[in-house]
């Protein structure tokens, strides 16, 4: 299972684990800090004033050697100029390595992004000019996900993909992999179900550690990178555990996790 990974585009060799905040983080600055000095430069921002946008701001040198994503609410290049500028500011930089379009989940709203006056454009003029390396997208929607993604106007794709959530293998690795463009996985423990046991488990079964089910992603090929989400600094720590022991989970691992994430799409409810 390799380690690193080259995304292109000038960007810096990252480490397969990548960082990201969401609502409700409560990760500081410090907390960030340690991830980075441990070897984590994929961080991935969500616009909110938190310790990840606090800790990118003080990079200073060491910005060159981090990849900084952001993802991109706007849909017309208007709307994109105007967060976009927010985002250098807030973040400090002059420059940025990913946007991914966030949450696209209609076709509809695909159209009205590279229509002409969509965000899109106004992304890819950031690109010419230097301040954006590579325009990604992040999506829920599998085949339309595949489909925009095979168009070539994207250079990245973030989609959730976890042990209870194995259809990207089919739907969306394939095309990835034929385009050249790095997949970026999210929802890595499902929420949390992942390490929750379910009625139907085995007796004696112990539900995954949150370095397990970040390992199942990442010991897919196709995977380029996978989020973790802590939200704090022990939930931090507990995926940083799998930096001491690196590796692909065993046979036996594998199908134990695949076998659990079956039973967790079964009992979890409403399934995102």
């Amino acid at each position: 299972m390799r380690k690193y990974t080259d995304l292109g585009h000038g960007l810096p060799r990252v480490l397969r684990l990548g960082l990201a905040t969401r609502g409700g983080s409560h990760l500081r600055a410090e907390d960030v800090h340690y991830a980075i000095e441990r070897g984590v430069n994929y961080l991935n921002w969500c616009w909110r004033r938190d310790g990840l946008a606090k800790a990118i701001a003080q990079l200073g040198p060491l910005r060159r050697r981090v990849a900084v994503a952001v993802q991109l609410e706007a849909r017309t290049a208007a709307e994109a100029r105007i967060e976009f500028g927010g985002f250098l500011d807030q973040l400090g930089t002059d420059y940025l390595d990913i946007v991914t379009l966030y949450y696209v989940e209609a076709a509809e709203e695909w159209t009205r992004i590279t229509a002409r006056g969509g965000a899109w454009h106004f992304l890819n003029e950031q690109k010419r000019a230097g301040r954006l390396r590579m325009i990604g997208l992040t999506s829920h929607q599998r085949p339309l996900a595949a489909r925009w993604a095979a168009t070539g106007r994207l250079d990245l794709l973030m989609i959730r993909y976890n042990a209870a959530h194995r259809g990207a293998e089919g739907d969306v690795f394939p095309v990835t992999e034929e385009r050249g463009i790095p997949a970026v996985t999210f929802t890595g423990l499902r929420w949390k179900a992942l390490l929750a046991a379910t009625p139907a488990d085995p007796p004696g079964f112990l539900p995954p550690s949150a370095a397990d089910c970040y390992r199942f992603g990442l010991a897919n090929p196709r995977v380029a990178v996978a989020l973790a989400a802590p939200g704090n600094r022990q939930e931090l720590d507990h995926a940083l555990s799998l930096l001491e022991d690196w590796r692909a989970p065993g046979k036996e691992e594998l199908a134990a996790l695949i076998a659990h994430g079956d039973r967790v799409h079964r009992s979890a409810g409403v399934f995102w």
